[in-house]
C-alpha cells in the first residue's frame, strides 16, 4: 500500500504508515470515501474497489494482470476539516409551476451565477448546484484557519442577496435559506467542483438548511463556537434532522460583528443594522465595479447626525475584511477645531498605509515612510520625488514654498501606485468640518485618477450640500446618498435588537406611537 501522503510503500495490513504515520486508506472513484487497504467494495456506495499495490488479489504465485494503458488513476481522498453550506430558495416549486420553463431556467441562471459570484468572493468553492439548491465547501481544496467564519458571512451575504433577484411581475420576493456545519469529511484531492467532500456532514448540513426559516441561515455547535467572536447569533434550539437518531443543536446567525475574528468589534452592545440594506449593496457593489473596471468611483454619503453614516462605512470595512480579494482601506476624519489640520485626514490614511503609530518618532516615521514607498511605488525617481511631500504631510519637512498642485500630484500618485497593487478605498469622515484644501484634493483626485481602481466615499451632514451644491457635479460614476432618519418599523427592530424582550407598549412610547 502506497501512503497518499509521503508515497513511502507499506505492508497490505496496515492501517497507518510508518513513515509518516498518515492513515492509509484507498478512495472510491464513486464516492471519494476512504476505505481499508482490503476492503474490496466501498463501506459507502458499494462500489467495487480495484485491488492497490501490494494487495492479495489473486492466489500466491498468480501473475497480476497489467494495468491498461492509459487508465485513469485513482484519486487520493484524505479526511479534513472543511466547512460545508447549503443553501436553496424557498418555496421555488411553486414559482416554477406558475411559470414558463423558459423564464425559470433564466431565473435559476441568475440565482446560480449570484451563488457562485457571493461564494467565490468568500474563499469558497462551487461544489454542485441541485435544482434550486447550492452547496459550497470552505478548506478544501485550499484551507484557512477562518474558514468557518468566511462560510457564514457568505451564508449571511447571499440570503441577503436573493432578495434583489427579479422573481417576476406580480410575485412575491424571492428568498433563500441556507444551513453551514463544520467537521471532518473525506476531502477527494485534486477533484474540481463535483466531488469535492463525502462523508455524513454533507448530508447533515442539507439536513439543517430545509428546517431554516425562510431568509435565515443555522449553523451547527462546531461552526457556532469557532465563529462566535466575529458573529452574533441566536439560540435556534435543537433540530430534529431527517436520518439523525439524536437532535442536532443549532443556532440563528444574525449579523457580522467585526473584521476576521472579531477584530474590531465593539465593547459594548452594537445595534443590529437596519434600514439601510439597500446604501450597503450599492457600497459593496461599488467596491467590486472599482476593481472590475479599473476605474474611480465617487459616493458621497450625507445625513443627519446619528442617521448612520459611519455605521454604514464600519459595515462595509467589515465586509471588505472578510473577502478573499485584496481591498486596500484608508479612513481619515477632518477634526472640527484646531490648528494645522487641513489636511488631517489624508495623513490618517497615509499613516495607515506606512503602518505608523500616533506617537512614533520621527526617525521611525521616516523609515516607515521610505519603507511604504519601496513596497507601492517602483520607480526610483517617482519615490524620490513624492517622499518629502509625504514627510510634509506628516509635519517633517518644509513644503510651504512648493506649489499646491505639486503636493496634490504627489500625494494623488502615491495613492494611484497603491492602487495598482489593489483596489483603494478612501474614506474621507466629517468633511462638513473640512477646510477647502481638503475639499480641493478631493476633486484633484476625483479629476485626475479617473483610470485608477480607487473608491472615494466622503461623508458630511446635509449642511455640506447647501454650501457646497456642485459637490461632484460633472464626475462620471458619481453616486450621492442621502441618509434620511428611519422609518418607524426599522426603528422597532432597532430597539428590539438593543433590548430583547421589550414589550410593545414601551416599544410604541419610545417611538411616540403610546396608544
Amino acid at each position: 500500500m502506497i501512503c497518499p501522503v509521503c508515497s513511502t510503500p507499506n505492508e497490505p495490513h496496515r492501517k497507518f504508515c510508518g513513515e509518516c504515520g498518515a492513515r492509509l486508506a484507498r478512495a472510491c472513484a464513486n464516492c471519494g470515501t476512504p476505505n481499508d487497504p482490503a476492503a474490496r467494495f466501498c463501506g459507502e456506495c458499494g462500489t467495487a474497489l480495484p485491488a492497490s499495490a501490494g494487495t492479495k488479489s489473486a492466489e500466491v504465485g498468480d501473475t497480476p494482470a497489467a494495468e491498461p494503458t492509459g487508465a485513469p488513476s485513482l484519486a487520493v481522498a484524505e479526511r479534513r476539516l472543511v466547512s460545508v453550506l447549503f443553501a436553496d430558495l424557498v418555496g421555488f416549486t411553486g414559482l416554477a409551476d406558475d411559470r414558463d420553463p423558459e423564464a425559470v431556467r433564466e431565473l435559476l441562471n441568475h440565482y446560480f451565477d449570484l451563488a457562485r459570484v457571493v461564494i467565490e468572493r468568500y474563499g469558497g468553492t462551487v461544489e454542485k448546484f441541485i435544482g434550486d439548491a447550492v452547496m459550497a465547501v470552505w478548506g478544501a481544496p485550499t484551507a484557512r484557519e477562518d474558514d468557518s467564519e468566511r462560510a457564514v458571512r457568505a451564508a449571511l451575504d447571499f440570503v441577503d442577496a436573493v432578495r434583489t433577484l427579479d422573481a417576476g411581475e406580480g410575485q412575491e420576493p424571492l428568498q433563500a435559506r441556507a444551513g453551514v456545519l463544520t467537521g471532518e469529511a473525506a476531502v477527494t484531492l485534486g477533484a474540481t467542483n463535483q466531488g469535492i467532500v463525502a462523508g455524513d456532514l454533507v448530508n447533515t448540513a442539507s439536513r439543517l438548511q430545509s428546517v431554516a426559516p425562510p431568509g435565515t441561515v443555522l449553523v451547527g455547535q462546531v461552526t457556532y463556537q469557532a465563529t462566535i467572536d466575529a458573529i452574533a447569533y441566536e439560540p435556534a434550539g435543537e433540530q430534529l434532522l431527517k436520518g439523525k437518531v439524536a437532535p442536532v443543536k443549532a443556532w440563528r446567525a444574525q449579523r457580522v460583528l467585526g473584521k476576521i475574528g472579531g477584530v474590531g468589534r465593539s465593547e459594548g452592545l452594537e445595534p443590529p443594522f437596519v434600514g439601510r440594506d439597500e446604501q450597503l449593496r450599492l457600497l459593496k457593489e461599488s467596491v467590486h465595479a472599482t476593481g472590475r473596471e479599473q476605474r474611480l468611483r465617487f459616493v458621497s454619503i450625507t445625513g443627519h447626525a446619528g442617521t448612520g453614516k459611519s455605521r454604514l462605512v464600519w459595515e462595509l470595512l467589515k465586509y471588505i475584511d472578510g473577502l478573499v480579494e485584496v481591498v486596500y482601506w484608508h479612513q481619515g476624519r477632518s477634526p472640527a477645531y484646531g490648528e494645522g489640520i487641513t489636511f488631517w485626514a489624508l495623513g490618517e490614511m497615509v499613516r495607515k498605509r506606512a503602518d505608523l503609530a500616533e506617537g512614533d518618532d520621527p526617525q521611525t516615521t521616516r523609515a516607515k515612510i521610505a519603507a511604504a514607498l519601496d513596497e507601492y511605488v517602483p520607480d526610483d525617481a517617482e519615490r524620490r520625488w513624492i517622499e518629502p511631500k509625504l514627510l510634509g504631510l506628516l509635519g517633517l519637512e518644509e513644503v510651504k514654498t512648493l506649489e499646491r498642485e505639486e503636493l496634490f500630484a504627489a500625494w494623488r500618485t502615491f495613492f494611484e501606485r497603491v492602487s495598482q497593487q489593489a483596489t483603494t478605498v478612501l474614506v474621507f469622515e466629517d468633511v462638513h468640518w473640512a477646510d477647502q484644501g481638503l475639499l480641493d484634493f478631493i476633486d484633484h483626485v476625483a479629476e485626475w485618477s479617473v483610470g485608477y481602481p480607487i473608491l472615494l466615499v466622503t461623508l458630511a451632514r446635509p449642511e455640506f450640500l447647501e454650501r457646497h451644491r456642485d459637490w461632484g457635479a460633472g464626475r462620471r460614476s458619481f453616486v450621492s446618498l442621502s441618509l434620511d432618519a428611519l422609518p418607524d418599523d426599522a426603528m422597532h427592530d432597532l430597539l428590539s435588537g438593543l433590548v430583547p424582550g421589550l414589550p410593545d407598549p414601551a416599544l410604541r412610547a419610545i417611538l411616540g406611537r403610546a396608544e
